[in-house]
C-alpha cells in the first residue's frame, strides 16, 4: 500500500545545480529534524525544475556531520550536499516504515508545494508496534 503525504528536502544526491535524488526529512516532537527516507531517482526534467527551487544550506544545518545509508543493509554511504530545509514535496511512500519511523522504500516525487511552509509538515513519529 501507497500513501501521499509531505516531507521537507533537507539534502541531495548529485549537484545543486541537477539534484539526482532529494534526501527527505520530517520535525520530531522536539523540533529537530529527522531524516525519513530518500526519493526515487528523479527525471532530467524533474530535477531540473527542483534546481531552481533549492538553496545550499548556511552554517548550523541540522544534519551537519551525519551519513547517509545508500541502501537498507548497505555499509556505503551516500555523497550529499546539504539544502536548507525550507522546500516541502509532495512524495508517494510504500506504508511500510522502520522502527524509527522512517520510510523502508524509496519515496516517489509527485511535486514541490510552494503553497506550504516545513510547520506545515506532519511530525514524525515512531510507527506503533
Amino acid at each position: 500500500m501507497r500513501e501521499t503525504t509531505e516531507a521537507i528536502v533537507g539534502a541531495i544526491t548529485g549537484s545543486l545545480a541537477a539534484p539526482s535524488s532529494l534526501l527527505l526529512g520530517r520535525y520530531d516532537d522536539h523540533g529537530r529534524l529527522q531524516y525519513t527516507g530518500r526519493t526515487t531517482t528523479l527525471a532530467q526534467a524533474v530535477s531540473s525544475a527542483v534546481a531552481g527551487l533549492l538553496d545550499l544550506a548556511r552554517r548550523g544545518h541540522p544534519w551537519t556531520g551525519w551519513s547517509f545509508s545508500a541502501g537498507w543493509g548497505s555499509r556505503e554511504t551516500l555523497d550529499v550536499t546539504l539544502v536548507e530545509p525550507e522546500l516541502v514535496v509532495e512524495v508517494g511512500v510504500d506504508v511500510a516504515r522502520d522502527a524509527s519511523g522512517r520510510w523502508r522504500h524509496p519515496a516517489r516525487l509527485h511535486r514541490a508545494r510552494l503553497d506550504l511552509s516545513p510547520g506545515d509538515v506532519p511530525r514524525m513519529t515512531a510507527p506503533p508496534r
